[in-house]
């Protein structure tokens, strides 16, 4: 019997009704549950073939009871090893050279010295950093967000240098983007499974929580197509196969805004219910026919062959 666990966290309504939904689709040879560990040993295999990761971002308990599991030939959506390399700054620059439209971003210093260290860690940092120069690449309106993290928590929108640093000032010990503002005409959220579906949804992220999946545009059938294509190439290159992709649009040119959302809300109150039944069916799908190719054991104990050659698995 092939097993697929869910590991979550504060979720109410995706992780059960994707529990109920493999289930139910009477699979003589898988089944699916929520994933049950207490305190693991270091040659723990666990009782997995796949873990779907939705809270591993903030346990660091799981992130590394995951990477044994991969150790195991367990394969785990997404990659906890590639997850824990990398950061948004890195996908802005990748997809850059990718000729993917990306605003205009430049990669800040913490505000504030990192627990542990002093002004003599920083002696290879240029001071003060020339503004001026910063604000004239990028412009105002601009967006200052943490380089890695989610959910729009410590995003500031500033209009000026003097809203940049009151925001700033409260970034404490965060690494922090600025970013060009995209004043948009259009803005789609994508999910994307799998590295082979994608759900374009428009978006108004302007609008309250619960009614940003309301947005007042309709998509014409080349946005679609313009949208799918560059949601498949981005999480194709990062090797995500359970990502989000966010596009804002102005003067007909689809800006990938953020990318880096390997566990992006599913909940049936934000998202509505005809793309809540996408992803649970959709996943559903996927995470069974992962089971049923069977573990991945290591072939080699590299870190290369634990981060992935980012192909399809």
């Amino acid at each position: 019997m092939k097993v697929i666990g869910v590991l979550f966290g504060m979720e109410q309504t995706f992780p059960p009704a994707l529990v109920e939904r493999i289930n139910s689709m009477h699979q003589a040879d898988v089944r699916a549950e929520f994933v049950k560990v207490g305190a693991i040993e270091m040659d723990a295999l666990l009782g997995y073939d796949v873990i779907l990761d939705r809270i591993s971002h903030d346990i660091p308990f799981y992130r590394s009871l995951l990477k044994v599991a991969a150790l195991g030939g367990t394969v785990v959506v997404n990659n906890p090893f590639w997850w824990s390399a990398d950061d948004k700054f890195f996908n802005y620059a990748l997809m850059t050279r990718m000729g993917v439209p990306i605003p205009r971003t430049v990669l800040l210093p913490h505000k504030q010295h990192p627990p542990g260290t002093t002004s003599e860690s920083m002696r290879n940092l240029v001071y003060p950093l020339d503004w001026d120069a910063i604000f004239a690449y990028v412009g105002f309106p601009a967006f200052l967000k943490p380089h890695a993290g989610g959910g729009w928590k410590h995003v500031y929108k500033v209009h000026s240098p003097e809203e940049f640093f009151a925001a700033y000032d409260q970034t404490g010990d965060l690494c922090m983007v600025l970013q060009q503002a995209v004043e948009f005409t259009e803005y789609y959220r994508c999910y994307c499974i799998g590295r082979r579906w994608v759900r374009v949804m428009p978006y108004e992220p302007r609008n309250p929580h619960h009614e940003r999946y309301r947005a007042s545009w309709t998509p014409t059938v080349e946005r679609l197509a313009q949208i799918e294509d560059l949601t498949l190439k981005i999480c194709t290159a990062l090797g995500y196969d359970f990502n989000t992709v966010e596009f804002a649009v102005s003067d007909d040119v689809p800006y990938a805004i953020d990318f880096l959302n390997p566990a992006p809300d599913a909940e049936r109150s934000s998202v509505q219910e005809e793309n809540f039944e996408w992803v649970v069916q959709t996943t559903a799908e996927y995470l069974v026919e992962l089971a049923r190719r069977g573990r991945k054991v290591p072939t080699q104990y590299t870190w290369s062959e634990f981060i992935g050659k980012r192909k399809r698995p």
